[in-house]
C-alpha cells in the first residue's frame, strides 16, 4: 500500500534509521560509489555468528506492541531450523500464529517476477537493455525505457498506487473485489507525471512490475501463474506458494491480515479476502516462511538463474544516501551492522508485512511476518529480526537499546509502505 511521495520519503527514512542503527562501520566497509547510478560491488562474505533468538523474539513482540495481532519468523542455516511465533494469526478464533501458515507476501512477488523474466533473457527471448516497446509496441510513451529500467525501478513510471490508496481503508475497499487488467493499471500510471527521466534515479513503482508481468505473458504466451508454477514453484517443490489472482481466498492453513485505518483508535479491518488485482505481478503471491526460505536460498545459490543473470540481479545501486540499502533487479540488499549483507525483498499488502532475506551464499535465511499494515512502526519493529538473525547478540552495554537486541526508531507516522 502506498504513501504520497512526500510521506513515503519520510517513512522510508525512518525505517532506514531503525534497520541500520549503528551501521557507521558497515557503511565504511561497504561504501558504494559516490555516483548514485553506479553499480555497487558485492561485499565480501562475512562469517555468520549464531543467531540471537531472544532478539528475534523481542522484535516479534515489539511488532505486536506496535499494533500487529501476531508475528513470526523462521530462520534456517546449515543443519538447523528455528521457528519463532508470537500472538495470533486469527483475532476471531484466537488461533495462535503458526509458521506453517500461508499469507500474502506483497512485493516479495517482485523477486519471483524478476527470476522468470531473467530466465527469459537467458533463453534469448528478450534483452535487458532493449526498449520495452520493442516487445510491447506502443505501450509506453518513451522508447528510452528499457527492461532493465523496469527491474531496477529506474523507469520513471509513476506508481499508480499513490493515488489509489491515498485514503487507506476507503481506497482498499474500493479495490478489494475489483479485477483489473494489466492495461488498466498501466493507464492509471500514465495519467500521472513521470517521476524521473529513464535511468536517471531509483524511484520505487509497482507499475514497473505490472509491465514485467505483461512481458512475461507476451513472450511465453502463458499466464504469469503458469510461469511461476513451471519455472520456480515446481522446480523447488514449494508446496505453499501460489499466484491465485483473482481468487480472493487463501486456501488451507493461513494467517488473517489486519489493516490499520488512518484514524487513530479506529478498529482494525480484516483485509484477508481480496483479489489483490491492484498488485498482480507486483505483489499478489501467497507463500509461507518455509517456502520463502527455500526460494531465497535457492536463488542466491544459483539454482534458478545462470551465473550471468544472477550477477546482473545482484549488481546493486544505492536507494538512498546512507549506502546501506541497495536495489538490483527485483532484489534488495541490506548491509547490517556486523558487516553481513543480506539479499531478498520486503513485502506489504493490506494486512501483511513481510521480510524474506538470505546471505549471499544462501546458507542462512530469514522469513518474518507481522499480520498488519498501514502501521510503519510495526514494520520497523519487524525489521529488527534481521540484525538478530544475521548478526547475533550485541555486546552487553548497560542501559543500551542495542544490548536488548532491537533497533529503536524515532517516532514516525503510522503510514503504509509499498514493499
Amino acid at each position: 500500500m502506498p504513501l504520497s511521495p512526500q510521506r513515503h520519503l519520510a517513512v522510508s527514512a525512518t525505517l532506514l534509521t531503525a534497520l541500520v542503527a549503528g551501521l557507521a562501520p558497515a557503511a565504511t566497509a561497504h561504501a558504494a560509489p559516490a555516483a548514485p547510478a553506479a553499480p555497487a560491488t558485492s561485499p565480501a562474505a562475512v562469517p555468520s555468528p549464531a543467531p540471537d533468538l531472544e532478539g528475534v523474539d523481542r522484535a516479534l513482540r515489539d511488532a505486536m506492541a506496535q499494533g500487529a495481532p501476531g508475528a513470526m519468523a523462521r530462520l534456517t542455516g546449515p543443519g538447523w531450523v528455528e521457528s519463532r511465533t508470537e500472538g495470533v494469526r486469527d483475532r476471531t478464533s484466537g488461533a495462535a500464529m503458526d509458521t506453517k501458515a500461508r499469507f500474502r507476501i506483497g512485493s516479495v512477488t517482485k523477486t519471483f517476477s524478476s527470476v522468470v523474466l531473467l530466465q527469459l533473457v537467458d533463453e534469448g527471448k528478450l534483452e535487458l537493455d532493449a526498449p520495452v516497446n520493442r516487445y510491447l509496441p506502443g505501450l509506453l510513451p518513451d522508447d528510452r525505457i528499457t527492461v532493465r529500467h523496469l527491474l531496477s525501478h529506474r523507469s520513471g513510471l509513476a506508481d499508480y498506487t499513490e493515488a489509489m490508496f491515498e485514503h487507506t481503508v476507503p481506497g482498499f475497499e474500493a479495490v478489494r473485489n475489483r479485477v483489473f487488467s494489466h492495461q488498466e493499471l498501466v493507464d492509471l500510471s500514465l495519467r500521472e507525471p513521470r517521476t524521473t527521466e529513464p535511468g536517471a534515479a531509483y524511484k520505487y513503482s509497482n507499475t514497473n512490475f505490472v509491465v514485467v508481468g505483461m512481458l512475461i505473458e507476451k513472450l511465453t504466451g502463458r499466464p504469469v501463474a503458469k510461469e511461476y508454477e513451471r519455472r520456480i514453484i515446481k522446480r523447488l517443490g514449494l508446496r505453499n506458494t501460489s499466484y491465485v489472482h483473482p481468487e480472493t481466498r487463501i486456501k488451507g492453513l493461513h494467517v488473517r491480515g489486519y489493516l490499520h485505518p488512518d484514524e487513530a483508535g479506529a478498529p482494525l479491518v480484516d483485509s484477508t479476502e481480496q483479489t489483490a488485482s491492484w498488485a498482480q505481478s507486483a505483489g499478489a503471491m501467497i507463500s509461507n516462511p518455509a517456502d520463502l526460505n527455500t526460494f531465497m536460498s535457492a536463488l542466491l545459490r544459483g539454482r534458478l538463474l545462470s551465473p550471468r543473470m544472477l550477477e546482473a540481479m545482484t549488481t546493486m545501486t544505492p536507494t538512498d544516501t546512507t549506502n546501506t540499502r541497495f536495489y538490483g533487479l527485483g532484489l534488495r540488499r541490506y548491509d547490517l551492522s556486523c558487516g553481513t549483507s543480506v539479499y531478498g525483498h520486503t513485502g506489504t499488502v493490506q494486512g501483511f508485512y513481510t521480510y524474506a532475506f538470505t546471505t549471499r551464499d544462501g546458507r542462512r535465511s530469514l522469513s518474518a511476518l507481522a499480520n498488519t499494515s498501514n502501521r510503519g512502526v510495526a514494520n520497523t519493529a519487524l525489521g529488527g529480526t534481521l540484525e538478530a538473525a544475521f548478526c547475533g547478540k550485541k555486546p552487553a552495554v548497560a542501559g543500551s537499546a542495542k544490548a536488548r537486541g532491537f533497533s529503536v526508531a524515532p517516532a514516525e507516522a503510522d503510514l503504509p509502505e509499498r514493499g
